[in-house]
């Protein structure tokens, strides 16, 4: 359930703030690989709701590409994707900002700095391997970074990540419909970042003032009972250390459950 295990939280895709965008997309499908290619609209301004029509100007452009092979023993199913991403946007600098705020004596406002067409670039690395029970038993990793220079814009605060974790079915304790799951999160902010953070200044979801850095680290486990045919259970626990990226908060634990039904 935490943002960081749904998506690369470095990766700041092109999206308005409920995720939507409008833009063009291109695949090249081979039997061991696949490279897909595209480019979208980005939001006006940081997490708005309204895209930005002008491509010339503000677009986030991406490329992909993904292996599947064994990556543990003789193991089907195994996929590798690379991501590569250059967002241009009107987004604004965390070190002109500092620097404003420095000559003025006030606090960083990075909204003040936004100019069209500035770039973040960006990388991820995923990895994905089916162990056993069919695919229901299965390991992944990921890695993602991003340049940092510029504000978080789409997705969420986050500027490199690092995460590991894997499924069990329950068939090995003769469940076979229920699921266990456990991951290992850690994210961080880039050096301009957490100084803008520092000086009080905020973004769309993070603001601080003397940031106690430290990179927030997370625990998330879940177990998922299928009730019935239709209906489903899970209940999850996440441990999270360092929240916002500031030791001087948590650690914090998060209890939830989900019920899901399809018919």
């Amino acid at each position: 359930m935490n943002w960081a295990l749904i998506n690369d939280p470095a990766y700041d895709y092109a999206a308005d703030t409920r995720g939507y965008t409008q833009g063009v997309a291109a695949e090249w499908v081979e039997p061991a690989w696949t490279v897909r290619a595209g480019s979208f609209a980005m939001p006006r301004v940081a997490n708005g709701i309204d895209l930005e029509p002008h491509f010339g100007r503000s677009r986030g452009d991406q490329v992909e590409f993904e292996y599947r092979n064994s990556f543990i023993g003789r193991k089907p199913g195994g996929v590798l994707r690379l991501l590569a991403y250059r967002n241009l946007a009107a987004m604004g600098d965390y070190r002109e900002a500092m620097a404003n705020a420095l000559e003025t004596s006030t606090t960083p406002d990075i909204t003040t700095t936004r100019k069209n067409a500035r770039s973040k670039v960006g990388f991820g690395l995923n990895l994905e391997q089916p162990i056993a029970d069919n695919g229901d038993t299965g390991v992944f990793a990921r890695i993602g970074w991003d340049d940092g220079k510029t504000e978080s814009f789409a997705y969420t605060e986050a500027d490199d990540h690092l995460c590991v974790g894997g499924q069990v079915s329950g068939k090995h304790w003769k469940l076979p419909q229920d699921h266990m799951g456990v991951a290992l999160v850690s994210d961080g902010l880039s050096a301009p970042h957490r100084d803008y953070l520092a000086a009080g200044g905020a973004g769309f979801i993070l603001g601080d003032g003397k940031l106690n850095y430290g990179r927030e680290n997370i625990l998330e486990t879940y177990y998922q009972r299928q009730l019935t045919p239709l209906l489903s259970l899970a209940l999850d626990y996440q441990a999270i250390v360092n929240p916002g990226y500031n030791q001087s908060r948590g650690p914090v634990s998060v209890f939830s459950a989900r019920m899901h039904m399809e018919f």
